[in-house]
């Protein structure tokens, strides 16, 4: 058995060892069910997903689940009337009509727990300095930790537009707002964890624990409060916020948690100057951008190119396309917008995102891709992230001496592929001239 393939099965048979025990416990399954209330909730049987919509109707639900082999539960950001009427053929105006609120998820992930905890303390500052008091801490169950302000939190509606109606784009641009203003801070801190020497900053880890903002979009899924972990075997327990700093893994042992709510009490509105300001930030943020570049970011038309050539993609794009482990879902984000952003027909792409999943160590669920390019395609285009921003996290940086002279993917392509174009015009004009003058000289 391949080194791959035992680690795997080890993981497998010490989670499935603990699975029934642990969610026998019947606060642990009340501790679910009454977070699954209006959420969308999907059991995973170790690798896959079970099918979608579903949802939970009553907590013995969650042991009758586990008893078919489910090993964790994940749920949605966004609250809906009825999630079992979700479907992937719903307009933007249908799921506006089914969604009712959501729920600010900032996921922070990093390689290392301290990392991660760092960041948090950082982040409940800033929200504080913006009045929000009261935020929901769990542990994700393997080195990150999820934070949560409750759709209470926000104003029901800004200028007549209603704030449910909003999703992704306000929880991305709140997402991308943290995630600016803590960045200065989170280097330094991070830089006296890991350096002796605090003059040398650190910027490259701060990228690996940034908030992540693909969490934020159409139905995604995260893992539940108290529910197990495929890779470690813990349970993403919650925390109080003054536990942050003292936080271990082993707290998160199954067999010795207590239970917590995750969603906090909350005055009613109290996150509104928190999107007042990300809002005016993004506003301000593009509207310089704007003016530096010449045209909006939201007039962006995709580049038509003569004669695309894979063998003019960028090295992390074709990182990226020769399937992944992990980071998928990132890496499919990445596709679709690089894609879209080259003027690449929807068939084509399809295509394209079909023939890369199946290279994926684990293929991504044909339901979720097709849910991700649906939206896509009901939105702008928009630029895949920019390089310094992105591809160290997904471990797909892979730097030729062409990457310094630009900041996007699409930028490395456009230029490739008017040098390429631009010689091949050149050696075509030379072999047409040299024939010329061959058959003159008859």
């Amino acid at each position: 058995m391949p080194e791959q393939e035992k680690e795997k099965s080890i993981k497998e048979n010490r989670i499935r060892q603990i699975t029934h025990l642990y969610y026998s416990n019947p606060d642990v399954q009340k501790a679910i069910f009454n977070f699954s209330q209006n959420r969308e909730v999907v059991p995973r049987y170790f690798e896959g997903f079970g099918k979608r919509p579903d949802s939970l109707q009553y907590s013995g639900d969650v042991l009758a689940m586990v008893k078919k082999g489910a090993t964790s539960f994940h749920c949605s950001e966004e609250l809906w009337q009825d999630p079992l009427k979700l479907s992937t053929d719903l307009n933007e105006k249908q799921l506006n009509e089914l969604r009712t609120g959501w729920d600010l998820l900032i996921d922070i992930d990093s390689k290392y727990i301290d990392y991660s905890k760092i960041s948090a303390e950082l982040i409940i500052n800033l929200l504080k300095f913006h009045g929000v008091k009261n935020v929901g801490v769990k542990f994700s169950g393997s080195k990150g930790l999820h934070l949560i302000i409750p759709q209470k939190s926000f104003p029901k509606e800004i200028n007549g537009v209603q704030t449910k109606n909003m999703f992704p784009e306000w929880p991305r641009i709140i997402t991308s707002y943290i995630t600016e203003k803590i960045k200065p801070q989170l280097i330094k801190k991070i830089t006296e964890l890991s350096k002796p020497n605090k003059y040398v900053r650190d910027f490259q880890a701060p990228k690996e624990v940034m908030p992540d903002i693909i969490l934020v979009s159409p139905r995604h899924l995260f893992r539940m409060p108290y529910s197990l972990h495929e890779k470690t075997s813990l349970a993403s327990v919650v925390l109080e916020v003054k536990d942050i700093p003292n936080f271990q893994m082993t707290d998160a042992d199954p067999l010795k948690i207590k239970i917590k709510n995750f969603i906090p009490d909350v005055k009613e509105g109290e996150a509104s100057e928190l999107l007042m300001q990300a809002l005016d930030w993004d506003k301000e943020t593009y509207k310089e951008e704007s003016i530096s570049s010449g045209k909006k970011f939201s007039d962006f038309k995709p580049i038509k190119i003569e004669k695309l050539s894979e063998q003019n993609f960028p090295p992390c794009i074709r990182k990226i396309a020769l399937g992944m482990s992990d980071g998928r879902k990132r890496g499919l984000f990445v596709l679709i917008n690089f894609f879209r952003s080259l003027g690449i027909e929807r068939d084509e792409i399809e295509k394209r995102i079909e023939l890369w999943n199946a290279k994926n160590e684990v293929a991504l669920k044909s339901g979720y891709v097709k849910s991700q390019i649906e939206w896509s395609f009901k939105n702008k285009i928009i630029l895949p992230p920019n390089c310094k921003e992105y591809y160290n996290g997904l471990g797909v940086c892979l730097p030729d001496s062409f990457c310094s002279t630009i900041k996007n993917p699409i930028n490395y392509t456009i230029r490739k592929s008017f040098i390429a174009n631009k010689s091949s015009a050149s050696e075509k004009r030379n072999t047409t001239k040299k024939t010329k003058k061959f058959k003159n000289s008859d």
